[in-house]
């Protein structure tokens, strides 16, 4: 398609130009390409969309003060949930101690159940799950809530900023090849029955223009029905023990999904593209 573009433009400059609504090939553009350079996927096998902040707070910040969000936001998500953490330790005699649960934050969940905010004493965090809706209404929805909180808690700082998408592949049965889907798939020593009933691979890679980092998952659990639910889990975030700026903290957070959408591409192949299109 960039070749066709090329091409194109050499032939068709003023239709380029004048963006000609007629042109075929700007219909193409317009309808597969958005500013990522990536196509929009009609039937994207996302299952859940995360924006993660990890801050600092204060010392002796008092958690229960957190909880001054849900009077901005009940009306919208109503569930409201205590996040508590308990902790085991263990001794050298054997014995294990178990502290009492401490309050961490709060979880609250709108009325669909789709969209969660998870408000802690360790950082914020927005999800979406399915049905996927466009990116720039999740990162507006999740600047609107961030605001409320960091606006509460008056970080000391960011310290990590990542974009996490959880996809299931739900790839059709029978896979002769993992090949035919996957561009790293899964590899049997050839002497070995290659037959592949469950699978986990997880590498982590570094990318130095951003100094991100993305952790690539691939898993396959339980097979059942007519489909195998391949999860392809991406997380890409830049980590920053010293502090990020709030704003560039957010400008990080469109190129980690720049970020994320070339590991997504790179890592199906155009068979299974075609299946989510």
């Amino acid at each position: 398609l960039h070749n066709v573009l090329i091409l194109h433009a050499k032939s068709c400059s003023v239709c380029l130009r004048l963006s000609n609504p007629g042109c075929a090939i700007i219909k193409l553009i317009l309808k597969e390409f958005k500013l990522t350079g990536y196509p929009t996927l009609k039937n994207a096998p996302i299952i859940e969309a995360i924006i993660d902040i990890r801050v600092k707070l204060s010392s002796d910040f008092d958690v229960t003060r957190i909880d001054g969000i849900y009077r901005e936001i009940s009306s919208e998500y109503p569930e409201r949930q205590e996040l508590r953490l308990i902790e085991s330790r263990f001794h050298e005699e054997g014995a294990v101690t178990v502290s009492a649960p401490k309050l961490r934050g709060y979880r609250y969940s709108s009325s669909d159940k789709k969209q969660i905010l998870q408000a802690s004493i360790d950082g914020f965090t927005f999800s979406r799950l399915k049905p996927y809706i466009m990116w720039k209404h999740i990162r507006e929805e999740a600047h609107r809530l961030w605001e409320l909180y960091r606006d509460i808690t008056t970080p000391e700082a960011i310290t990590r900023v990542a974009v996490r998408y959880i996809n299931n592949l739900s790839i059709p049965l029978p896979i002769k090849d993992f090949g035919e889907y996957l561009t790293a798939p899964p590899i049997v020593p050839e002497p070995l029955p290659q037959g592949i009933t469950s699978f986990l691979n997880r590498v982590v890679i570094h990318e130095p223009s951003l100094d991100a980092h993305a952790i690539i998952t691939q898993a396959l659990e339980q097979v059942e029905g007519d489909v195998a639910p391949v999860i392809l889990d991406i997380d890409v975030f830049v980590l920053r023990p010293e502090g990020i700026e709030e704003n560039k903290a957010w400008e990080a957070l469109e190129k980690l999904r720049d970020f994320k959408n070339e590991i997504f591409f790179s890592s199906i192949t155009n068979k299974l593209k075609e299946m989510f299109k």
